[in-house]
């Protein structure tokens, strides 16, 4: 497909995005995130997360040999999606799932994969890798955006909005446990809105 279509696309993506308070992944972060795939070389992605196909499509057109797997459980983030990538001509690499992710079987997947991203329901971290990542192998790893959450992780939980508390409790928690857990080395980056990597030993 001619670079001006997926340039139109994403530019199209982006917009509507916009229009319609649909969160997309920052510049930065993004970049930074598409850098370490590229230094992971992974045959196969697992993002948890569709949205509106930004991530995906950006991953697949990033990766020419590799193939992206993504979720999304709203029916209108759902629909554009598909939309989008049919525009990009990206579909035969991109295979999107109409579900809620923590109700998903994995037998419909039918797949591991090399990596798995996670850019959903930010109080649910925890319960999205405990459910994965059975289908990473030994040395795949594991992103996991908005680990920031737009700063809102590094103040006093007091100043924390009172409806987003019980989230970053959540998503500390699930922190705390990557950076301590014996079957994964876990480092953060600043990048974007901060991407917690996790290497599975």
């Amino acid at each position: 497909m001619a670079n001006n279509q997926l340039s139109t696309t994403l530019e199209a993506i982006q917009a509507y995005a916009a229009a319609h308070h649909v969160p997309i992944m920052e510049e930065q972060g993004m970049e930074e995130l598409l850098d370490l795939l590229k230094d992971q070389q992974p045959e196969k992605i697992l993002e948890i997360g569709a949205a509106i196909g930004f991530s995906a499509i950006k991953m697949a057109e990033a990766l020419p040999a590799c193939t992206v797997d993504t979720i999304e459980r709203d029916d209108s983030r759902y629909q554009k999606a598909v939309e989008f990538i049919a525009q990009t001509g990206l579909q035969d690499r991109i295979r999107i799932f109409h579900a809620d992710a923590l109700a998903l079987e994995l037998s419909t997947l039918n797949a591991q994969y090399d990596a798995i991203f996670i850019d959903a329901a930010k109080g649910q971290y925890e319960r999205f890798f405990n459910k994965y990542e059975a289908l990473l192998p030994t040395g795949g790893i594991i992103y996991c955006d908005n680990m920031a959450m737009h700063g809102l992780s590094d103040i006093p939980i007091a100043e924390v909005p009172r409806r987003k508390r019980t989230m970053i409790r959540n998503l500390a928690a699930f922190k705390e446990q990557m950076l301590n857990h014996p079957h994964y080395d876990t480092e953060l980056l600043s990048s974007g809105d901060g991407i917690m990597i996790c290497r599975k030993k």
